[in-house]
C-alpha cells in the first residue's frame, strides 16, 4: 500500500463521520420540505405505509450516497493539492 493511502486513512475516517452528520441533517430537512412528519419512518413503524417507508429509505440512501461521494472527492482533491499525490 502506498504511503499516501496510509496517511489518508485517518483523514478519510474523519471525513466519513462529517459526511454522515451532514447527510443526516440534509435528509431531515428534505423530509420536512416534502411535507411529511418531523421524523422519517422506520421500517418497523406500524402506523406508516409501505410507500412512505420505502420513499424515506430511498431518499435517505440517495442523499447519503451523494454527500459521501462529494465529501470523499473533495478530501481527495484537497490531499492532492497539499501533497501532490492522489490518495486513492
Amino acid at each position: 500500500m502506498k504511503a499516501s493511502k496510509i496517511a489518508y486513512k485517518p483523514v478519510g475516517l474523519a471525513l466519513g463521520a462529517v459526511s454522515g452528520m451532514v447527510a443526516g441533517a440534509t435528509f431531515k430537512q428534505a423530509w420536512k420540505m416534502l411535507g411529511h412528519d418531523e421524523d422519517a419512518p422506520d421500517a418497523t413503524d406500524e402506523e406508516r405505509s409501505w410507500n412512505e417507508v420505502l420513499l424515506a429509505a430511498t431518499l435517505q440512501g440517495a442523499i447519503f450516497a451523494a454527500v459521501k461521494a462529494a465529501v470523499d472527492r473533495a478530501g481527495a482533491t484537497a490531499t492532492r493539492r497539499l501533497t501532490g499525490t492522489w490518495p486513492g
